[in-house]
């Protein structure tokens, strides 16, 4: 099948398939790919340190990642998976948000006020609800997309067909987005499914389907943007990005139990940041760039980030049973009632524990 493609591994690239945007444009996905990198290399170490929790880079993946996110409207609804770190704080979440969910403190209104859900860990589970969230929109008519994120293990659950399924036959405004990494998990891609490629699946369910080089980023913003297009006429497109995750799965994996440091090697020479570098350069455009300068105010916004995170008042215990009712039903009262006791009884367990009101 036909791969998209605008600029090649060399840095050569295809005149005519060029995106029609400025040259700052240019420069800013660039700069948000930069961005991206230091802050998965920030936020390892931090894990590293146990200053965070699990983690998941995007290392290799930044073309896809950020490719995607500038395709969008601030407007559309973004359905995140985990790596898509560019994508969000494009969209609106601050540094200090992101790092706090991390550490497993989610503020869902803050995520709702940048037209954000919550992260799908559970993976796959989010693609029924995009599709609910797009129809709502077209009964709304609403002008927007319900865009998803979704790695290639995702579309081997059951959850991907029947969301797309309904997409298709509901005509929602909806962008199924594949960032096709090789690996769902340490399971490789032709060891979880007999297709050759993640788009032939949009053909079985009456969904346009667009294959692009996920290791380019113009070639991802161009698919994403047409994808987006197609999407609000009442046609949702699965959009598969074929890239590579060259750090682990999370900060919980070792990859080289799976896989060979060959591989790695391999698809390290296809490195999007020095694709896209190698563009510019050839464009006159990377005369506008200071990397070294772009790198310190990243780093510094990070430090700013961590510290305002740091700061943040810890949640009391009862935040574990909150939010799931409007009203806490006697069931979890007492499961609250008996944590607090164990804690009492052990508080080594937990150091510091913010009692809820009696009464």
């Amino acid at each position: 099948m036909d791969i998209h493609q605008v600029v090649r591994p060399d840095g050569s690239y295809d005149t005519e398939r060029l995106p029609d945007v400025d040259d700052e444009a240019f420069r800013d996905l660039y700069r948000w790919m930069l961005l991206q990198r230091v802050f998965d290399t920030r936020a390892t170490k931090l894990q590293r340190r146990g200053l965070l929790g699990t983690y998941p880079s995007g290392r290799g993946q930044e073309a896809a990642i950020i490719g995607s996110g500038f395709a969008l409207s601030s407007e559309d609804w973004v359905f995140p998976y985990g790596r898509e770190t560019g994508t969000l704080l494009m969209h609106g979440l601050s540094m200090r948000d992101l790092l706090l969910y991390w550490r497993g403190i989610e503020d869902a209104s803050r995520m709702e006020e940048a037209n954000i859900f919550g992260l799908a860990i559970s993976i796959g589970s989010h693609i029924p609800v995009v599709t609910g969230k797009a129809w709502g929109m077209q009964l709304a008519e609403e002008d927007r997309v319900a865009f998803a994120n979704l790695g290639d293990g995702a579309t081997s659950t059951g959850a991907f067909h029947e969301g797309i399924n309904f997409a298709g036959v509901l005509d929602v405004p909806a962008v199924f987005f594949c960032q096709n990494n090789q690996y769902a998990i340490s399971r490789s891609f032709d060891g979880q499914t007999n297709a050759e490629t993640v788009t032939q699946k949009a053909l079985a369910y009456g969904l346009d389907g667009i294959r692009v080089d996920g290791n380019d980023v113009l070639a991802v913003y161009n698919a994403v943007s047409r994808a987006r297009e197609r999407a609000l006429e009442g046609n949702p497109v699965l959009v598969e990005a074929v890239t590579y995750r060259r750090g682990a799965h999370t900060t919980s994996d070792d990859p080289t139990r799976y896989r060979s440091d060959e591989e790695v090697d391999e698809w390290a020479e296809q490195d999007p940041l020095e694709r896209y570098q190698a563009f510019l350069e050839e464009t006159g455009r990377w005369e506008g760039i200071d990397e070294e300068t772009i790198r310190e105010e990243v780093e510094a916004e990070f430090s700013e980030a961590v510290d305002a995170a740091d700061a943040f008042e810890e949640r009391g215990i009862e935040e574990i049973f909150a939010h799931l009712y409007e009203e806490t039903p006697p069931e979890l009262e007492r499961q609250l009632d008996e944590f607090e006791a164990l804690l009492e009884e052990r508080p080594e367990m937990y150091d510091h524990i913010e009692r809820r009101p009696k009464g």
